[in-house]
C-alpha cells in the first residue's frame, strides 16, 4: 500500500511538472500594451505583412506593431526601466529574458516596459528600425511618467544579448536623432539615465563579428566602416550613463571580450560602470536557473542601482 501511494505521488509530481513546463507563453490581456509610433513608422515600406507570431516559448516574430508592454507596480518607487529581450534580431525572446524580468522588476516597485521591436530582415527600408524603436520607447516612457508616478530623471535600459547591443546603443548613441521627429514626444530626451547589459552583443568588429545579431544588421560582407557605425563600444562619450555589465566567460554565442570592450570604452571617457564576470554560465540565462552563479546578478544589479541613487 505504502509503495502504491509512494508512486501515486511521484506519478502526480511528474505530471504536475510537465503541466508546468508546457504551459504556452501568452502576453496577459491585463497587461496595458502601448503603441510606439501613433501612425506611420519611420523606414516602413508600407507593404501586406504576415501577422505577428508568438511561439509557445514567447519568441516573437513578423512584428509590425511596435510596441510598449506595460508592467505596472502597485506601489510605484519612482524608477522605470525599458527591458530588452535578445534573438539576434531575428526574433524577440519575451518568454524566457524580458516577461521574466519586467515581472521580477515589477515586483520590487519599478515600473518595467517590456519592448517589441521591429526585426531588421523583415522586410523594412532600413536595419535600423529596432534603433528607432528603442529610441522612441524611452522617450515615451519620459513624456508618460506623470502618469505611471515616475521620476523622469530615473528612466532605465536594460538588454539580453542583442537586446544588450539594443540597449547600448541607444544609450552611446541618444544624443543623435535616429530618425526624423514625429510629434511633441520627439522634443524629449532619449537619454537613459542608467544601463543593464546582460550577456550583451557589443562589437561588430573582429573578431566578434560571427554573431547572428551581426548577420541580421550588417548583411554578409559589409565595410569596416559599416561594422564600426554599428559598433556600441565606438560610439561611447561622456555623457554615456552610468552602466551595470555582466556576463558568464564561457559564453559560447557573444564573446565575453564584448563585456570587457564596453567596460574598457566606458572606463577611458570616465563614465562609471560595474561588471561582473561568472566563471560559467554559458549564454541566455535570462534571470538564471535558481542556484545557478548567475542567478545572483539580479540581486548585484539591485545594489548596483540602490548605490546610484535609481532603487528605492
Amino acid at each position: 500500500m505504502k509503495f502504491l501511494l509512494s508512486f501515486a505521488f511521484v506519478w502526480f509530481t511528474l505530471m504536475l511538472c510537465h503541466a508546468q513546463s508546457g504551459k504556452k507563453y501568452q502576453i496577459s490581456p491585463a497587461l496595458e500594451q502601448i503603441p510606439l509610433w501613433p501612425h506611420s513608422m519611420p523606414d516602413d515600406d508600407s507593404g501586406s505583412r504576415e501577422p505577428e507570431k508568438i511561439s509557445d516559448k514567447g519568441s516573437v516574430t513578423n512584428v509590425s506593431n511596435p510596441r510598449l508592454i506595460v508592467h505596472q507596480p502597485k506601489n510605484p518607487n519612482g524608477t522605470a526601466i525599458l527591458v530588452i529581450s535578445g534573438g539576434g534580431y531575428a526574433h524577440i525572446e519575451l518568454g524566457k529574458e524580458s516577461t521574466p524580468a519586467a515581472n521580477w522588476f515589477q515586483s520590487e516597485g519599478i515600473t518595467a516596459f517590456e519592448l517589441v521591436y521591429r526585426l531588421p530582415q523583415e522586410n523594412w527600408k532600413s536595419t535600423n528600425v529596432p534603433f528607432e524603436d528603442a529610441q522612441r520607447a524611452i522617450r515615451i516612457i519620459r513624456s508618460l511618467a506623470k502618469n505611471y508616478s515616475i521620476d523622469p530623471n530615473k528612466i532605465g535600459i536594460l538588454g539580453f544579448s542583442a537586446g544588450g547591443h539594443l540597449a547600448g546603443f541607444a544609450a552611446a548613441k541618444s544624443d543623435e536623432n535616429l530618425y526624423t521627429s514625429i510629434d511633441q514626444t520627439d522634443t524629449l530626451s532619449a537619454r537613459p539615465d542608467f544601463v543593464g547589459l546582460i550577456y550583451p552583443v557589443i562589437s561588430m568588429l573582429p573578431p566578434n563579428n560571427k554573431t547572428h545579431s551581426y548577420k541580421s544588421i550588417l548583411g554578409g560582407s559589409p565595410s569596416t566602416e559599416q561594422e564600426i557605425a554599428y559598433s556600441v563600444e565606438k560610439h561611447v562619450n561622456e555623457s554615456m550613463p552610468v552602466t551595470f555589465i555582466t556576463q558568464a566567460a564561457d559564453d559560447p554565442i557573444s564573446p565575453v571580450d564584448n563585456s570587457f570592450l564596453i567596460y574598457s570604452a566606458l572606463s577611458n571617457v570616465h563614465v562609471p560602470a560595474e561588471m561582473h564576470i561568472f566563471q560559467t554560465g554559458g549564454h541566455g540565462w535570462g534571470l538564471g536557473r535558481k542556484g545557478s552563479p548567475v542567478s545572483s546578478w539580479p540581486g548585484l544589479f539591485k545594489n548596483w542601482a540602490q548605490y546610484n541613487g535609481f532603487w528605492k
